[in-house]
């Protein structure tokens, strides 16, 4: 490998470096040369002649420098980094191509559906809009830090109003993961991402997860007694069950006898679309015990479910689900929320989303003094310190309740 440094005008020098092999096509026609950055070309775009792929020497070269010692330098460096094999070919690709064509395309077996339509819906809607046309290279920790603050000011797609600071959180997630692959790949050098500053989420405006205490729960539970999902209301509510996985839900998972149900898929929407999906964790395949009511209930929601299945016959869809609708096809999850919250507010309670019953199963549990570790194994959290910060807004009157414990000890000696 060797550096050439040239004079470029009369002012300035450049330097011309051999950075070794990589994958091209070349033009039969016209003899036209194409690096394959991205996705290869059909025919060339030039004479619209055969492309056959090939091996090409490639050079880096950058002008500019004002001195033949400062060029000399860079040469050094630049020789340096292609022997140490940590140096990153110059390209043109945009930070939009290499998202779209190259680094959604290659995580996509590596994700959860939802994951990846939630990574696929920030890219498009937040980073290319701002960030899309610069060139990856060229992405800097300022070009970040300007997204954010524009994201926190104006950033909804409706144009009114800024993104909360947990979305734009979501955001920087995604592009630094993205830059992360884009330095394993050898796109980049470092990650521009790590120098940025997202957001924090200080403990003063910490949103509260929204509950309802155990009189409001029971309230509820009492005014749906006679819905036709009563079954399902009520074991999100005292199992603390994700939506997805309540509706993913097959009469095979539970056993009636033991009082046990086994949590194996989750069916959620994926681009507005029910899909079978794996649970969210690796913890979240997990068996649960279900109380004497619950249980109770569930039988009942059997009897009613054969019963729709008897009336409608051939028309019945055998899903296998146990929550299905009147024809025997899965529900959708989102239909699932819409009647949660017309539901909800017909009691005239204080307004909680769907997943506000898995907050507020968490919370009593944590509040009555069960294990944390047992109530982050029934949730199916990834680490018992994940179920702590989240819940730890309840962990205050447990520690007084020591504290008095202890003292009413002492007194006694």
């Amino acid at each position: 490998m060797r550096g050439h440094i040239r004079r470029r005008g009369k002012t300035s020098f450049e330097y011309i470096v051999d950075i070794g092999s990589a994958s091209a096509q070349r033009c039969q026609g016209c003899g036209r040369r194409f690096w394959v950055e991205r996705k290869p070309k059909q025919c060339c775009p030039k004479c619209g002649g055969q492309l056959v792929e090939t091996e090409e020497r490639r050079r880096a070269i950058k002008g500019g420098f004002a001195t033949r010692k400062a060029c000399q330098a860079a040469v050094n460096k630049v020789l340096s980094a292609v022997e140490a094999r940590t140096f990153t070919p110059p390209t043109r690709i945009t930070v939009k191509a290499f998202l779209l064509d190259e680094w959604l395309p290659a995580v996509k077996g590596t994700l959860r559906p939802t994951t990846y339509a939630s990574y696929t819906m920030l890219a498009r809607e937040h980073i290319i809009p701002r960030l899309g046309s610069l060139q990856l290279q060229k992405l800097t920790p300022g070009a970040i830090n300007a997204l954010y603050a524009y994201l926190l000011e104006e950033g909804r797609v409706c144009g009114k109003g800024g993104l909360s600071t947990s979305s734009v959180r979501r955001v920087h997630a995604v592009l630094h993961r993205a830059c992360h692959d884009a330095v394993r790949w050898g796109r980049l050098t470092v990650n521009p991402v790590d120098a940025a500053d997202p957001p924090k989420v200080s403990a003063e405006h910490a949103e509260r997860l929204p509950v309802w205490t155990a009189e409001q729960l029971a309230a509820f539970l009492a005014s749906v007694a006679d819905d036709r999902l009563f079954a399902l209301w009520r074991l999100l509510a005292m199992t603390g069950m994700r939506r997805g996985e309540a509706l993913g839900l097959a009469w095979e998972d539970l056993d009636m006898e033991k009082g046990r149900l086994t949590i194996r898929r989750a069916w959620v929407p994926v681009n507005g679309v029910g899909q079978m999906s794996e649970p969210k964790t690796r913890r979240g395949r997990r068996t649960i015990a279900l109380d004497p009511a619950t249980l109770d209930n569930l039988r009942v929601h059997v009897a009613r479910q054969a019963d729709e299945q008897s009336r409608r016959d051939a028309a019945w869809n055998d899903s296998g689900l146990v929550f299905t609708g009147k024809d025997g096809q899965p529900l959708h999850p989102w239909a699932v929320s819409k009647a949660f919250r017309d539901l909800s507010r017909a009691t005239m309670l204080p307004p909680i989303p769907l997943h506000g019953l898995r907050h507020s199963y968490a919370t009593l549990a944590l509040a009555s003094g069960v294990n944390p570790r047992i109530v982050s194994s029934r949730l199916g959290h990834s680490t018992v310190a994940l179920t702590l910060d989240v819940y730890s807004h309840v962990l205050p009157q447990a520690d007084q309740e020591a504290a008095d414990r202890i003292a009413e000890l002492l007194v006694c000696l």
